[in-house]
């Protein structure tokens, strides 16, 4: 039987026990998420190893020499059994470490950055942040335990496919979305927003692909997936230290060895470059940090890559400064981007709308779609996805969605449904068909509009200026109100006799 996500969210929930009280909620993924990586790894590597078992008829030492050929190198000590099997040793959370370190070192060009930083060199298993000796090895003896259950076999023949970082961290940040949590989850794209982004700037066989703000990679890899074949490479760049570090695994989780994935602040250090430029990309995708403050802004007139020739986003809110970049990063005549942004982005004045008015004169902004409320960890207001295409030739029109009540209500948040995700894309697929004419309301639901519209509104984009959502109020019958009232009346007056009948019998009256 196939290990399911809730097979997985179940462990992880038990694993959050062992450090519930101990450690802030918004460190549990470092340590957990690290032990599944582990535990995967492990699996996979015996999962292989039993092949070729089989293949040599039991000749483990041709087996092992077979296993030093496949795409990474798991030593004996680093393996889960292993670290189980020694669960109650006094040092196991050196063990652990040691452990890590090894696994990395045996594959540092896929577990390492440019500059040789550690994935796991946040996460100390032997920390004094665990307890006193005492409770931190019993505390390290029942993650062992938890990740040993029967239900959590992580072997790709049994698993079932699956983002197995992503929807494990999905879950952890559900759970653990306030207080301290807010902040593992800020910059954490659901993964139904996610293939919403992927199926609306679906990438060509060949294609580069990048998230300059890639978080655990989950955007990424959906984009990536939709191209249907496995003739494309994956970009991105993360300033979280840690999140950084789950982007690295996850891609290795997903057989993406060759993923370029930096460690860095995007705007101030992009690390993604050829030579002293900017990389190009055929499709850049993100979710960035909703109008972040201190993004750089003192340093942006002396960009050296001229990122901001439009204008100088304010310092306090550095949403078009992605946007920008995106843009900029993006292949002449081809290159498409899909960025999450906050309603502000679409009709903010200044700086913010000098920018946007450009980039609407350039004929590269193609759809505005409003989302519902609610859909992203850690925060409920509503977001909106922008996609600008380098490649819209002739058609200068501006599709404008309101997608805002098309959602389905969890417990925590609000969920896209597969309905709701095929309408917008569907909608999408016949704006760039020719399908929708513009200056016409499709369903109270999407609008192409003309530039000289946009104009008009003073390139504005709020989207109830483009999509009228109103609905009229039917027509009063006013002779059918008056003979309703009148019998009103009546029943009144009657009932106001009956009233005095009573009275008068009780000898109130």
């Amino acid at each position: 039987m196939a290990t399911t996500q809730q097979d997985i969210n179940n462990i992880v929930w038990r694993a959050c026990d062992t450090f519930r009280g101990v450690i802030d909620p918004s460190q549990y993924k470092d340590y957990i998420l690290t032990m599944l990586f582990l535990k995967y790894v492990s699996d996979v590597w015996n999962d292989k190893m039993d092949e070729y078992q089989k293949k040599y008829k039991g000749d483990k030492e041709r087996a092992e020499w077979a296993m030093h050929k496949e795409r990474f190198v798991l030593p004996p000590h680093s393996r889960f059994e292993y670290l189980y099997e020694h669960r109650t040793e006094a040092n196991i959370g050196e063990l652990i470490n040691i452990a890590l370190n090894d696994l990395e070192e045996e594959n540092r060009d896929k577990l390492s950055s440019e500059d040789g930083s550690s994935v796991f060199r946040n996460i100390d298993f032997n920390s004094s942040n665990l307890g006193d000796v005492k409770d931190k090895n019993s505390r390290l003896k029942n993650l062992l335990i938890d990740f040993s259950n029967k239900n959590l076999d992580l072997r790709p023949s049994v698993l079932g496919g699956g983002d197995v970082i992503g929807d494990a961290y999905e879950f952890l940040i559900s759970n653990f979305a306030s207080d301290a949590g807010k902040k593992a989850g800020e910059f954490y794209t659901p993964s139904e927003v996610s293939t919403l982004i992927a199926k609306l700037t679906k990438s060509q066989p060949g294609a580069r692909i990048c998230d300059p703000t890639c978080g655990s990679g989950s955007l990424l890899i959906k984009a990536g997936k939709e191209v249907g074949s496995d003739n494309f490479s994956l970009y991105g760049q993360e300033a979280n230290g840690s999140t950084w570090a789950l982007a690295v695994m996850n891609m290795f989780l997903h057989g993406y060895d060759n993923a370029t994935i930096r460690w860095g602040d995007t705007i101030g250090n992009p690390k993604l470059k050829e030579g002293d430029q900017l990389m190009k990309f055929d499709t850049v995708v993100a979710n960035p940090p909703f109008s972040l403050d201190k993004w750089g802004a003192a340093e942006a007139d002396a960009d050296p890559y001229n990122r901001f020739w439009r204008g100088v986003p304010p310092k306090s809110k550095g949403d078009w400064a992605f946007i920008t970049h995106m843009i900029e990063t993006t292949y002449e005549g081809k290159g498409k981007v899909g960025v999450v942004v906050p309603h502000g982005v679409l009709f903010r004045g200044s700086s913010e709308g000098r920018i946007r008015q450009k980039t609407i004169e350039e004929n590269l902004l193609e759809a505005v779609i409003g989302l519902p409320s609610n859909l992203f960890f850690g925060t409920g207001i509503p977001a909106a996805v922008l996609i600008f295409n380098k490649g819209k030739g002739d058609n200068a029109k501006v599709l404008f969605i309101d997608a805002s009540q098309r959602y389905e209500q969890s417990k925590n948040q609000n969920v896209l449904r597969d309905k709701d995700i095929e309408d917008i894309v569907s909608t999408y697929q016949k704006f760039n068909n020719g399908e929708l004419k513009a200056g016409i309301l499709e369903n109270k639901y999407a609008y192409a509009a003309t530039f000289e519209e946009i104009e008009e509104n003073e390139f504005n984009l709020n989207i109830p200026r483009y999509v009228d959502t109103f609905e009229e109020e039917a027509e009063v019958d006013m002779k059918a109100v008056a003979k309703k009232i009148k019998g009103l009346e009546k029943e009144l007056t009657v009932a106001q006799v009956q009233m005095k009948i009573y009275l008068e019998e009780l000898g109130l009256l």
